[in-house]
Order: structure tokens, then C-alpha cells, then sequence
């Protein structure tokens, strides 16, 4: 562990965050020089760019999402291939920032989450939370040379969380403001929102799943039209806004329950959407599902938030105009701005947020929030020296 000790010594380190997320879109992947780490971190994101899966490995990832289409044989071996994507892609990053593998000091992988169920189960006599991310680590470490820092998730899960969200500690570190309310809100495959009360502690954040994102617009949209998302929002924007149906949907139980709580597509997947199909015209249905969106989250804010000044959104739905339309129709009186607005890019977040989970898990600090996930704070994170 001498060569980790030295990387924790350094005063400035140069960090990979890797990122898969529920829309299995591709691998996003952030360079990022941070000084220190923590709260009083400073970090700048120096290259960004996103590696699509090809269609095959895509393909075989959405069958180990679902039980009746995997089995152990192709999750055992995905785990290794996944491990091969994600190193490919942390070397194509380097490449295309003119570094090499020497001038790297960590890489930070979240993985591909293949099954997260954030409520105990019983299984064989013993009750207890699970989750599970592929993208195998070792490979990553062996195949760049790097550092690796991964599964950073089952750490809390162990000490009794829900394993997400964890971009609130990047939130916090970087976000908080002395005197206004703030909420960061993730649109990917499902919704999250960071609530930093004026003046917070990190004892003092709320962050939980909102709902659903993308997930059941993407699902819509590639059944009914033949494309794997709705660029620009033009198919909502096209289609008329089933009242009736988006009250209906937000009846929806897990809307009601009290955080800290995380979701997937075991709830807001493609079975989700697949109960919506017949019920409207498509244009009208990949409009409604926007609309369930934009409102499930500021139906969050009103029952779980305090006051909201400014929201910062991130994610696919960052770029949906109509979606950011209709969020600021549901939020009034909030400013609802992208990112990019206080000098993050939506796109890369969450793979920065990684960047910093890894730099700070060597350097010994907590980095799960208990506001967050329930958990105990803890080190998380698997080190592959």
C-alpha cells in the first residue's frame, strides 16, 4: 500500500471518474485535478467525454437486468467484459487529453448497476439490503496501470443504507451557499435531488430518488418511434398532456414514502411504461411521461424540502427543453437553471463525483451522507492497487 500512501500525500492528484448510469447510454468519463479534498476541496474537470457501449454489449447488459433473461454464467462473465469497456475507456480518455497512464493517480468507477434492491429481503434465513455493480475493478487496475478505486456503493449498504445516492457529497462540497436554498436535481434514467439548506451542515443534507427521469420516456420513445430517447423534447412537444393520467401515475405509493429512499428500474423501467402503452396516442403519452417527471419532482420538493431558491439540474433531461419547461412550471418562484450555470457540465457530474469519492477514499474520509442514504458515514470504496 506504499504507492496508495504516496498518492494520499501528494497535495494536487490526477483523478478518472468513470460513470455507467441506468440509461446504459455509454461510459462517461471525467478528468479531474483536485487539490485536497472534502469540504474545502478544489477540483477543475480538464477533459469529458462519453464512450457508447456498442449495440451488442448494450444489449447484454439490459438482459442482466432482467431475472428472466440472465443467469450467473453471463453475470459472471459481463463482469469481467464490463472490467474490459471501462478500462478501455479510461485509456481512450487519456489519449484524448494527452496524458499518460503515469501521470494518472486513481481512477474512480461507480460500474454498471445490475440489481439494486434498497429495502431488506429475506434470503436463506438472513434479512438485509443489497445491491450490485459490474465493471470489474481488478481489470480496470490492470489494464491501465492506475490506481483503481471502485463499488463504492456496498460499503453503505453494509452499514445499513441504501447504497444512493452518493453524488450529494460532490454537492455539498462544492454547492452549499450561506444565505440560499439549494436543490441539485439529476434527471438520468431515474430522478435524485440534493437539498442544501442555506448555511448547511453535512449533517443538514436531504437527498433521495425523486421518481422516475428518463427511464419511462426512453422507453416510450424507442417501442413507438424507433429512437432510443426524445432528442430536444420534439416528441413531447408535439404531443397534449393527459391530466388525468399524470394524477394517476403520482398516486404511485413510493411518492408518499419518507426518505431516505432509492428506486430504479425494478419500479420505473420498462415494465412501468409498458402498463402506459394503449392508453393515449404516443406523442400524447411521451408528453404525459414528461409531465410525470417534471412533477413527480416538485411534488418531492413540496412534501420532503424546506424552502427552494435555485435548482441546478444535471443529466439527459438537463438537455430536454420541454422537460426543463414544464420543471419550471411545477416550481414557481424557483430559479431552475442547467448546471452549467455555476460552472459544472450536466453531462459530466457524476462522473467527476466519482473522481472525487476515489480521491477522498484514499485520503481516509467518509463520503457517503447519512441525510442521503441512512447509512452510517463510512470509507467507501474498494482500493486495486
Amino acid at each position: 500500500m506504499n504507492r496508495v500512501t504516496a498518492i494520499a500525500a501528494k497535495p494536487e492528484r490526477l483523478v478518472i471518474g468513470l460513470m455507467s448510469g441506468t440509461s446504459v447510454d455509454g461510459i462517461d468519463a471525467a478528468l479531474v485535478r483536485i487539490q485536497g479534498g472534502g469540504p474545502g476541496v478544489s477540483l477543475r474537470c480538464e477533459h469529458f467525454a462519453t464512450y457508447p457501449f456498442a449495440p451488442v454489449m448494450r444489449e447484454a447488459i439490459f438482459r442482466l437486468f432482467r431475472p428472466e433473461t440472465s443467469n450467473v454464467v453471463d453475470l459472471c462473465r459481463m463482469n469481467f467484459a464490463l472490467g474490459e469497456v471501462f478500462a478501455s475507456a479510461a485509456l481512450q480518455l487519456m489519449k484524448d487529453a494527452g496524458v499518460t497512464p503515469e501521470q494518472v493517480d486513481l481512477i474512480g468507477s461507480h460500474g454498471q448497476t445490475v440489481w439494486h434492491e434498497p429495502l431488506p429481503v429475506e434470503t436463506a434465513g438472513v434479512t438485509g439490503r443489497s445491491t450490485l455493480q459490474v465493471g470489474e475493478p481488478a481489470v480496470i487496475a490492470e489494464r491501465t496501470g492506475v490506481v483503481t478505486v471502485a463499488d463504492f456503493r456496498v460499503r453503505d449498504v453494509a452499514a445499513g443504507g441504501q447504497g444512493a445516492p452518493l453524488v450529494p457529497y460532490l454537492d455539498y462540497c462544492l454547492l452549499r451557499h450561506d444565505r440560499l436554498h439549494r436543490a441539485t436535481q439529476n434527471i438520468g434514467g431515474i430522478g435524485n435531488v440534493t437539498y442544501l439548506p442555506a448555511g448547511c451542515s453535512g449533517a443538514e443534507i436531504r437527498a433521495f430518488d425523486t421518481g422516475p427521469g428518463n427511464m419511462i420516456i426512453d422507453a416510450l420513445c424507442a417501442e413507438y418511434f424507433g429512437q432510443p430517447f426524445d432528442k430536444d423534447g420534439a416528441i413531447a412537444a408535439t404531443g397534449r398532456v393527459d391530466e388525468a393520467l399524470v394524477a394517476e401515475l403520482l398516486a404511485h405509493p413510493y411518492f408518499a414514502q419518507q426518505p431516505p429512499k432509492t428506486t430504479g428500474r425494478e419500479l420505473f423501467g420498462v415494465q412501468f411504461a409498458r402498463g402506459l402503452m394503449g392508453r393515449a396516442e404516443p406523442s400524447d403519452l411521451v408528453a404525459t411521461a414528461t409531465a410525470f417527471t417534471a412533477r413527480s419532482i416538485a411534488d418531492s420538493y413540496r412534501r420532503f424540502l424546506g424552502p427552494v431558491d435555485e435548482v441546478f439540474v444535471g443529466g439527459g433531461g438537463a438537455r430536454n427543453p420541454v422537460l426543463m419547461r414544464m420543471l419550471r412550471d411545477a416550481l414557481p418562484g424557483a430559479r431552475v437553471e442547467t448546471h452549467e450555470a455555476v460552472g459544472i457540465n450536466s453531462d459530466a457530474k457524476e462522473a467527476i463525483a466519482f473522481a472525487l469519492l476515489a480521491n477522498d477514499s484514499i485520503l481516509g474520509l467518509p463520503t457517503n451522507v447519512a441525510g442521503a442514504t441512512g447509512g452510517r458515514p463510512v470509507v467507501m470504496g474498494k482500493v486495486m492497487a
